[in-house]
């Protein structure tokens, strides 16, 4: 088995004190987050929100926040409005026929997580009642 060497952290000590494997797969990228990212990096990450929790996600940005105060840069895939609502990220959206920057308030996400939270019953009602139908004509 290999061992670091002895002026690295244990594994448990690089990751706040507690194994990977003892965490959920949420905690455990939260603790690569926030114990393992320094300043002066280039970060890419893949939907981090898949792991994250919303209240997570709020960590996520304070977190962020160090990073680019200590000269990092982050490249992030996301669906999550919470992560794209950092301020001052340029966002780009990807559609089958271009890459374009748009704003925060602009992109699909934002406005359709709006939209669900500004009324989620009218939304619920037109999603349900469309299943509904689409369950009956599947009867006839």
């Amino acid at each position: 088995m290999r061992t670091s060497p002895s002026y690295a952290p244990s594994l448990n000590d690089a990751y706040g004190g507690k194994g990977l494997h003892e965490q959920s797969h949420g905690e455990s990228f939260f603790s690569l987050l926030n114990y393992r990212l320094t300043g002066g990096g280039f970060y890419i990450f893949d939907e981090p929100e898949a792991a994250l929790s919303p209240q997570r996600q709020l960590s996520m940005l304070t977190i962020m926040h160090r990073l680019i105060y200590h000269r990092s840069q982050l490249l992030i895939a996301t669906h999550s409005p919470i992560i794209m609502a950092y301020p001052n990220a340029t966002i780009y959206q990807l559609t089958d026929d271009k890459i374009e920057q748009v704003e925060y308030k602009d992109t699909e996400h934002y406005q359709i997580t709006k939209t669900f939270l500004d009324s989620p019953e009218r939304m619920l009602h037109h999603l349900l009642t469309e299943e509904d139908n689409y369950l009956l004509d599947l009867e006839r």
